[in-house]
């Protein structure tokens, strides 16, 4: 009438050391009995799959013939037959629970060989699960992302079908890149680097055939929809309302361009010829580059074509390159922004929209555009380019070195006369953006995009932005073996920020100022030695004198200026400016503000009162 504890019908005892081979036996003649799923049996098939994981996972590290025991009874088999049931959210969620416990914690090869070996996984993978619970939806992308990090030139043919050319776990992951949570869209952002980082070439070859050109081209769009979404936000709403959707948007931008960064520096060649097309042509130029005019040069036809804030697109396109390190692609951005007509857009580049555009027309977009790249950068170099040279003011310099500093002055001074920003429309916008007689909020965006042009902090801009182009608008970099010929529109541009920071209301914000010291330094200063022109060493000496002058007076009149003086000091020399960092920061969006209470930092905005008008005289005196 009773039956003893721990006796399951038909005869099975259940063994009291959980870690045994005769403990998964017992599990399998759990299952055995109830293939089918209840509402009475539930409980026990989900405390049964989570033992199953646990043992498995012990006897992948101390005894091999439990494996030997579950791929010779096909337990697999059983979670598929449960999973085609309808169990419940209850029981499909500890199966997936399972089976990335499982496969996260497979340490021997043989052991996730034999796991693989035949076609069950990717049955789970296909399998139709309801996706609008949240729950079930976050361990299948885990699973799904599990999965991907034990891909390796052996493991791919279990996942990819060469014959059939089916791929389920990056066709099936693929499909939420654009989940409405942010944990999905990162595990999808995941699991195809890990695809891609996999030296397969049948495999590459079905990504770059089948897969990429629609996927790229959903993924820009996404990003562009982000992008008028953050453009609308920073339009329309009260600062209050909106800094957390907008520091959300911002961080989803920076994301995408460290992703698609981490795809192009895989140097992928197939891929990434198709995403630097699709990137260019459909979100780059025809949206970031265009929303720069802001329709002051747009003809009737052109006004149809989307556009963010100027301030927006300044903004972006000094994430681009602070960040995006392939080649082809900053090169051809940084020329189409320092030396672009307008007539460019009535000549082929497309609105920002989803395009339908083939695999194919994209490669040859790309072949054309390398093609005119190629040969405007011989062009570049034959008639812009200039010798490299010492400053003409050197002391001890022979005769010959007299001589060809003398050439570069008249080369110098040619070029500054031949330079204009009248056929140049994108960087006059750029230019224009660094008037800060009202504002020094598009000032200081304009200035971190002229510095990540010219400037590479770890290296990998010098190799992506040619000297010879940057030389075509005279601005010297980092990489220049001189300085001595630089823009003197853009340098009179800065010293005028200068000279503005160095009065008492002063609209400019400390970051600005630093900002524009450090890209004056990068156009004329070479280590110790400035090539600055005598009227403009003589114009920031002034502005130095009317500096040390506001600080007198805040001497007089503070009691506390010493101290705050040598904390400002300290602080400067201590914590130097990482542009990269200033441009995550999403409350700079926002237009200037003098209060203490919005949380910003000091030198991202305004002096609020006399101590802080000290403060940051201070700092600018710093």
């Amino acid at each position: 009438m009773f039956r003893g504890k721990g006796w399951f019908s038909g005869g099975m005892w259940k063994p009291k050391n959980p870690h045994s081979l005769e403990h998964l036996k017992y599990l399998y003649h759990v299952l055995y009995k109830n293939q089918t799923v209840n509402e009475q049996n539930k409980g026990l098939l989900v405390e049964t799959l989570r033992s199953i994981a646990e043992i498995l996972i012990w006897g992948d590290q101390n005894d091999s013939t439990v494996f030997d025991f579950f791929l010779e009874k096909n337990m697999l088999s059983f979670f598929l037959k449960i999973m085609k049931q309808k169990c419940g959210r209850y029981v499909c969620v500890q199966l997936l629970q399972t089976l990335n416990i499982l496969f996260e914690n497979i340490r021997n090869e043989t052991s996730l060989y034999y796991l693989l070996s035949n076609n069950h996984v990717n049955s789970i993978i296909v399998h139709k699960f309801d996706f609008s619970d949240e729950e079930v939806m976050a361990y299948y992308i885990s699973f799904l992302k599990t999965l991907s990090l034990k891909l390796n030139t052996h493991t791919i043919h279990f996942f990819y079908n060469e014959h059939t050319n089916d791929f389920p776990l990056y066709n099936e992951a693929i499909k939420f890149f654009k989940h409405s949570e942010s944990m999905v869209r990162i595990a999808v952002r995941t699991l195809t680097l890990n695809v891609f980082k996999v030296d397969d070439k049948a495999m590459l070859k079905f990504i770059r055939d089948k897969t990429a050109a629609p996927y790229f081209s959903n993924l820009v769009w996404f990003i562009g929809e982000h992008v008028m979404e953050l453009d609308k936000c920073v339009k329309s709403a009260s600062e209050f309302q909106i800094k957390t959707k907008l520091a959300d948007l911002v961080a989803e931008h920076l994301d995408h361009l460290h992703y698609l960064n981490d795809i192009l520096c895989l140097q992928i060649d197939a891929l990434n010829d198709v995403l630097t097309a699709h990137l260019l042509n459909k979100l780059l130029i025809p949206l970031y580059v265009y929303s720069l005019v802001q329709n002051e040069q747009s003809t009737s036809n052109e006004e149809e074509r989307p556009q963010v804030s100027c301030i927006v697109a300044l903004f972006l396109l000094s994430q681009v390159f602070l960040i995006v390190s392939h080649k082809p692609l900053v090169q051809q951005l940084a020329k189409i922004i320092l030396n672009a007509e307008m007539s460019l857009f009535s000549n082929g580049v497309p609105n920002f929209t989803v395009s339908e555009q083939s695999i194919s027309e994209s490669a040859i977009a790309l072949e054309a555009s390398q093609g005119q790249q190629h040969s405007e950068s011989a062009a570049q170099s034959a008639n812009g380019g200039y010798a490299s040279g010492t400053s003409v003011e050197g002391s001890n310099i022979t005769d010959e070195e007299k001589a060809v500093a003398a050439k570069m002055s008249t080369h110098f001074e040619t070029m500054q006369r031949n330079f204009s920003l009248s056929n140049r429309p994108f960087l006059e916008a750029i230019f224009n953006s660094l008037d800060c007689s009202e504002s020094d909020h598009a000032a200081l965006f304009a200035l971190c995009v002229l510095y990540a042009l010219g400037h590479n902090p770890e290296g990998n801009l010098i190799a992506c932005i040619n000297q010879d182009l940057l030389d075509t608008v005279l601005m010297p970099s980092d990489k220049s073996e001189t300085k001595f010929c630089y823009n003197v529109n853009l340098a009179e541009r800065l010293i005028q920020i200068i000279n503005l920071s160095c009065q008492y209301s002063s609209k400019i914000r400390i970051a600005t100022l630093q900002m524009t010291i450090l890209l004056l330094k990068q156009l004329a200063v070479k280590g110790t030695e400035s090539s600055l022109l005598d009227r403009h060493l003589a114009a920031i000496e002034q502005s130095r004198e009317e500096s040390t002058l506001m600080l007198r007076n805040f001497y007089k009149s503070e009691e506390i200026f010493l101290d705050m003086f040598e904390d400002e000091y300290e602080e400067m020399k201590k914590k130097a400016l990482n542009v990269e960092y200033l441009m995550m920061d999403a409350n700079l969006l926002l237009p200037p503000t003098g209060t203490p209470m919005s949380g910003i930092e000091f030198h991202k905005r305004l002096p609020c009162g006399e101590v802080e008008r000290a403060r940051r005289v201070s700092a600018d005196w710093s």
